[in-house]
């Protein structure tokens, strides 16, 4: 008989780690991973929010540890997965998330804002799915989840990010072409691009000025009418962490609410 639909999304018996697990959409997939039946590695670079994030898991009773990682460094790469390896015996299901947001006109940005960007949202994921996937691929299989964006897809308004946008752009096209790279070790590459999303820091720039210009404008743009919860991002990372999608690599789930549909 064949395994059901529902004993194939358990995660029971995996490790995952979830980079910039510490807060916000992270701490969600931490949350999604080990309610699934995974043991979880929180990484984050701020180690006492990941310390949060374990005890609330190990509330819970799920297996968790916490992690300090500095994901730009890459000799901390190798020994977050190398922690990871050490602690559980493996490694399953790496969920590359950590990542920053900025708003600036491109004409005056500092050079070094940019590099700055790029290296946190795109050069981290190479590193991290790099390491992750050298585990991985001993034993033939593993799933790499890579956090992007709808501004990968789109250049939304009013605010100005090229930065931002061009790095995600750069996250969705990296998914892609390491899930073809990689896709004869076994392990699938995908991705997920939330829209805006009700996180603590989205939370604080809503307060200043500027966010409180911008959210009216931002929810005309959204046919739902209201921003995500991270609780709406969860079911995605469980469904690309599970066997259930064995056979999608290469694919971005977006999850925007239908900002991208007009």
């Amino acid at each position: 008989m064949s395994t059901s639909i529902l004993e194939r999304f358990s995660l029971e018996g995996k490790v995952s780690l979830v980079t910039g697990g510490g807060s916000g959409i992270g701490k969600a997939f931490c949350h999604a991973l080990g309610e699934a039946g995974s043991k979880v590695a929180v990484v984050d670079i701020n180690l006492p929010s990941a310390q949060v994030t374990v005890a609330e898991l190990r509330a819970k009773g799920i297996e968790a540890i916490a992690i300090k990682t500095d994901v730009t460094n890459e000799a901390d790469v190798e020994a977050m997965v190398g922690t990871v390896v050490t602690t559980f015996g493996s490694l399953t299901i790496a969920v590359n998330n950590a990542g920053m947001g900025i708003w600036s006109d491109a004409l005056t940005m500092p050079f070094e804002t940019w590099r700055k960007t790029q290296a946190l949202n795109l050069d981290a994921i190479f590193l991290c799915a790099r390491a992750e996937a050298k585990v991985m691929q001993i034993a033939g299989y593993g799933k790499i989840i890579n956090t992007a964006s709808m501004s990968a897809h789109i250049s939304n308004t009013p605010q100005n990010q090229s930065a931002y946008n061009a790095s995600k752009a750069g996250v969705l096209h990296l998914t892609r072409s390491l899930a073809a790279e990689w896709a004869p070790l076994g392990i699938r590459v995908n991705s997920i691009s939330p829209g805006y999303t009700q996180t603590d820091l989205v939370e604080k720039l809503l307060e200043t000025p500027e966010g409180k210009s911008m959210l009216p404008k931002w929810l005309e743009k959204i046919p739902m009418g209201r921003m995500a919860l991270t609780d709406d991002l969860q079911g995605a990372v469980v469904y690309l962490a599970s066997s259930v999608s064995d056979y999608a690599t290469g694919s971005d789930m977006l999850i925007d609410g239908g900002y991208c549909a007009w």
